[in-house]
């Protein structure tokens, strides 16, 4: 079984999550040290059908960038994660071809139902 984590090591949330499960079979991948690559992502486009769906509106540099007043298409989005890690949203749980993205109340809980603590 494939266990991968997406994550940012100076990211309190994804810490918080990540001390709450068993991580110890997990792939770590702290996106800022080990940036995501095009075939990763497309890995997880893959499941998700959507960059958007990936990717992290609350960043600061999106709004600094001024790219919440623009309409991005998908593309953009590939674009834009693969050029800036921060855009990823985070942390992303690839568990043999599921993918839970996102540190939203509902996915934080069904990832724990997946895996347990």
């Amino acid at each position: 079984m494939r266990k991968v984590v997406y994550y940012l090591s100076t990211c309190d949330t994804c810490k918080k999550i990540m001390a709450q499960l068993n991580m110890d079979d997990f792939d770590k991948i702290d996106i800022k040290n080990n940036p995501l690559t095009e075939p990763q992502l497309l890995e997880l486009y893959v499941i998700t059908e959507s960059y958007e769906e990936l990717f992290n509106k609350r960043a600061i540099k999106f709004r600094q960038q001024g790219l919440n007043k623009k309409n991005l298409s998908d593309n953009d989005y590939k674009k834009l994660i693969l050029e800036e890690y921060t855009f990823l949203k985070r942390p992303v749980f690839l568990i043999n071809g599921d993918l839970y993205v996102g540190n939203a109340k509902k996915t934080v809980e069904n990832l724990k139902e997946r895996i347990g603590k």
